[in-house]
Formats: structure tokens, C-alpha cells, sequence
């Protein structure tokens, strides 16, 4: 039987073979492999201090920070399972993914304390003794580094196997209660070593991490590098301002990002005299989370020369699953690319599990080693998410003749309009490419006559307003591109911050239906 080294037992090998490599940086401290190994070896020991043992849950509500880096990778050698937390949520959404993932000790960053202090007492598998605190100190907190100090930078002597459990995350819960996705080291083993041959990072990458990392984008990409021995930059996720970015681009030497579409829209918006930054040490881009636009992407293109611009789908449960790659990103526009290395193959099946033919829609399924193990506590919403071995997260496909794939939407999405199926990404494509749009989301509202109206939910860039853009405007705009019963019939203009959305920058149509609907 193989043996693979998990994210954290890997640091020890990472440590002997880039001794001067900074493995982590922010804006105020730098680690190098060797530094970095010695703080998670006392982090993990510190953390069986505590009481934790191997398959006992942390909960982690950080920012992103070197700290909740370290977390990982501490948890990881030593087998206990972290459950990374969305720091935007409210008391009561953390008081049920802490209580629901039984966790028995909760790292805090100092900002969102008041958020878990009107649930201490709700939280009756925390002990007094096992909340930490990151940042400044606080009253019933143990402060960080006194947690890390007070242990031996010895190597834990833990056995922890590759199908061992290291990551109990929650999905954002566009529809219900969150469910939480029970994740092994080996499922994100596998994706490090698929980065490696399908992007090709290596040890020469320096990474930027905008994404939040509680979500699964961020700690697939930047343990990735952490992996293969490269460098990763972390920054705060909510405190995106495009000047910044591109000014850390340029002094940090910037090889790779992973950037929303919203991120690349605020990037080309940028004042003139940001753009000006030296970006040339970006060689490879991934837009993920939502599909781009053809003239975003060109723009992009242009303004990072050389790169090598990707496009990819997966979700929490599957992982990675298809990958776009740069030679295609015109010539299969809109397509989310073909099976990535290392993923069995897909499968498009109907409402009754047969496979459908090349060109036509059904639901899309994949099987491969990035995949979940189950849902905690929910073995019927588990089984109900397979078919004949296979996963899917409810998003509807189709394939065409050269075996890539498109994502038409989410099941959950679709409008019914005059009896006609209308996905909203094939409007939202359209619609996002009239002069003046910034951003858009499409969705069906209730309607007499049609049963649900498409109605379009829309960004101006600045400068535009009604008389430059309004509803009669977007509706001309869209006629003849599509069919008549595709484009708008209603059209909504909201500000840029009125926009719901996931962490990790998904337009939430559910939110936008109850508001409008």
C-alpha cells in the first residue's frame, strides 16, 4: 500500500530541501520553510495539549492570515479535523456549524469575537479553557503565539494515514442548512499533485491568496504551492482594493492568482496610474467561481502580457473537476474545459439517470480522487447526491462533439417561462456584454401571463445611469442575440454592494428572487 505525506508532515521534508524558500508572507512577516515547520510542530503539540486528539474537531473562524495557514498544517500532522468557518456569518449560523461538527476547541481572530461571545454558552462542547484568540488579547481567550510557545517544536508522533479525515467544511447553504463535507488528506493529496502536472506550479511559484480560506478554492490553491515547495502571499480577503493588489503584484514578484470575475472587473477599473504597476511576473491566471465573460477575458489578456489565462469548475464536495486551458479560452468560449488529470471521467444524465446524448442538457456527475467521502450526519443527502458511483452538485451540462463541456446552470436556477426552459448564464452572458454593464445575475420572477418572467438584476460601471442605460436600453440591446423568449422583460439596477453574494464571490439568485420576487 502507497503512503503519501500529508500537507503537514510534508513541511518536514520542505524544510530540509528549501531551507531559505519563504513558504508564507503577509504584509508584515515572512517564514521560511524551516521557521514554519518549527511554529506547526508547536502548534500541533500544543493543540494535543488542549486536549484534542486525533479525529477531534477545531473550529476556525480567522480571516485569512498566516495563522489560519498554520492551522492547517498543524491539524493535518497532527490528525485532528479542522472545520474552517465563513467569517461572514452571524451568531446563530456559527453557533450551528460548531455545535453541528461537535468541534471541542475555536480559534477566533479578535475582530469577530463579538460574534461568538453571545454563543459561548451555546456551545456546550467548547470547554472554558480551549478558545483562542488571534490578534489582540481578550478576556476567556488564550492568545495565539502563548499557545504555540508553550509547546516543543518536536515532531508530532501521530499516525496519521492519507483516507484519515482532515477537513470538516461547510457549503455556503444557498438553500437550507449548511451540510457539511467531510473531507480526507488524500482527496486534497491528490488535487496538490494535479496542480503540479495540469498548471505546472513548482517550486519557483509565488502565490497571491485573495480568496477567502475558509472556502475550498483557497485551500486548494495556495496549499498547493506549500506543497510543491513554492510561495504563498496571503492577504485579507475583505479588503480587496485593486491598487493594492497590483502593487503587491509588483513587489512581491507575483507568479499565479485565482480571481472571481468581480476581482478582474474591479482590476481593469482600476485608477490609470494603478495600472501602471509592472504585473510581468504573472504567467498563469485561474478565473473560478462563476464563468467569464469573452470580453473580460481579452481584456485581461491584454493587460497581464503573456499570460497563461485558465479557467476551471469543481465544487466543495467534487474538487476540482474540469479545467479550461489557455490555447482554448476563445476558440471554446464559455466551455469549462475537459476532465482534469486525475478525474475518472464525467457523465450527463437525465431526470431518470440516463446518460443523454452529445449536445443536450442533463445533470452533470463526475467520480474521481478529489471527491468527498459523505455528508456529516446526512447519509440520505449523501446517497441522494450519487448515481451508479458518481457525484453531483446540481449543476445542469451539456458536451459537445470535441468532448468539452458547458455549464448551462444550476438546477435550482432555471426559469420556466411560457412553458420554455431558460437558464439565466446563457442571459447573464449576453447581458453582461452590453457597454456599461458591470454586473449581472438573471432570474425568474412570478408572473401571470408567462408563469416566471426572466428579469435581469443589474451593475452600471460608473458613469452610467438611466440616461445612458436603462431598462428600455438593455432589452433592445438583447433582442436578436437570442431567443425572444430568453431576453428580459424586466429589468432591475442595483449598487455594486447590493449585489448577494457567497464568500467566495457567487451570485446568490435565491436571495435576489426573495428581494424581488
Amino acid at each position: 500500500m502507497g503512503y503519501w505525506m500529508n500537507l503537514g508532515q510534508i513541511q518536514k521534508v520542505n524544510a530540509k530541501k528549501f531551507p531559505d524558500t519563504v513558504a508564507l508572507k503577509d504584509a508584515m512577516r515572512a517564514f521560511t520553510y524551516p521557521q514554519m515547520n518549527r511554529r506547526i510542530n508547536q502548534l500541533a503539540n500544543s493543540l494535543t495539549a488542549l486536549g484534542l486528539q486525533k479525529g477531534d474537531k477545531l473550529a476556525v473562524l480567522l480571516e485569512n492570515c498566516i495563522e489560519i495557514c498554520e492551522l492547517f498544517m498543524a491539524t493535518a500532522k497532527a490528525g485532528i479535523i479542522i472545520v474552517p468557518i465563513n467569517f461572514r456569518l452571524v451568531s446563530a449560523e456559527v453557533e450551528y456549524i460548531v455545535n453541528n461538527s461537535d468541534a471541542k476547541a475555536m480559534v477566533v481572530h479578535d475582530q469577530f469575537a463579538s460574534v461568538v461571545e453571545p454563543i459561548r454558552s451555546n456551545l456546550k462542547q467548547i470547554g472554558p479553557q480551549n478558545y483562542v484568540i488571534v490578534g489582540n488579547p481578550q478576556d476567556g481567550y488564550r492568545p495565539y503565539e502563548d499557545v504555540i510557545s508553550a509547546s516543543t517544536d518536536t515532531e508530532p508522533e501521530i499516525d496519521v494515514a492519507p483516507r484519515d479525515t482532515w477537513i470538516l467544511i461547510y457549503t455556503s447553504g444557498t438553500t437550507g442548512k449548511p451540510k457539511g463535507v467531510i473531507r480526507s488528506h488524500e482527496s486534497h493529496i491528490a488535487y496538490y499533485l494535479h496542480n503540479a502536472v495540469d498548471f505546472g506550479f513548482n517550486e519557483h511559484d509565488v502565490c497571491m491568496n485573495v480568496m477567502p480560506l475558509c472556502h475550498i478554492n483557497s485551500i486548494y490553491f495556495t496549499f498547493t504551492f506549500l506543497y510543491v515547495g513554492g510561495s504563498a502571499y496571503i492577504h485579507p480577503a475583505l479588503n480587496f482594493k485593486p491598487e493594492e493588489i497590483l502593487e503587491i503584484i509588483e513587489r512581491e514578484k507575483i507568479t499565479f492568482i485565482s480571481l472571481i470575475p468581480t476581482h478582474y472587473n474591479l482590476i481593469l477599473n482600476a485608477p490609470e496610474d494603478a495600472k501602471k504597476r509592472d504585473v510581468s511576473s504573472i504567467r498563469k491566471l485561474l478565473c473560478s467561481s462563476a464563468p467569464g465573460r469573452k470580453s473580460m477575458k481579452q481584456a485581461v489578456m491584454e493587460f497581464f502580457p503573456g499570460v497563461k489565462l485558465y479557467e476551471a469548475y469543481g465544487s466543495t464536495e467534487a474538487g476540482m473537476v474540469t479545467i479550461l486551458k489557455p490555447e482554448y479560452q476563445m476558440s471554446k468560449l464559455g466551455s469549462i474545459g475537459f476532465e482534469c488529470i486525475g478525474t475518472d471521467f464525467l457523465k450527463i444524465f437525465d431526470i431518470d439517470g440516463n446518460e443523454v446524448p452529445v449536445g443536450e442538457i442533463g445533470e452533470l456527475y463526475s467520480r474521481g480522487p478529489m471527491l468527498f467521502d459523505e455528508y456529516y450526519k446526512l447519509p440520505e443527502q449523501t446517497e441522494e447526491s450519487f448515481i451508479h458511483g458518481f457525484f453531483s452538485a446540481g449543476d445542469m451540462a451539456r458536451q459537445d462533439e470535441d468532448g468539452f463541456y458547458y455549464l448551462v446552470d444550476r438546477k435550482k436556477n432555471m426559469i420556466i417561462t411560457g412553458g420554455e426552459n431558460v437558464y439565466p448564464s446563457e442571459v447573464e452572458e449576453v447581458v453582461g456584454n452590453i457597454e456599461g454593464v458591470f454586473d449581472c445575475a438573471v432570474i425568474g420572477l412570478t408572473d401571470e401571463k408567462w408563469g416566471e418572467r426572466v428579469s435581469a438584476v443589474i451593475i452600471r460601471k460608473p458613469g452610467y445611469d438611466d440616461s445612458n442605460l436603462n431598462e428600455k436600453d438593455v432589452i433592445k440591446a438583447c433582442k436578436g442575440k437570442m431567443a425572444s423568449y430568453k431576453c428580459p422583460k424586466q429589468v432591475i439596477f442595483i449598487g455594486e454592494n447590493d449585489m448577494p453574494r457567497t464568500g467566495t464571490g457567487k451570485i446568490l439568485h435565491r436571495i435576489l428572487r426573495e428581494q424581488f420576487g
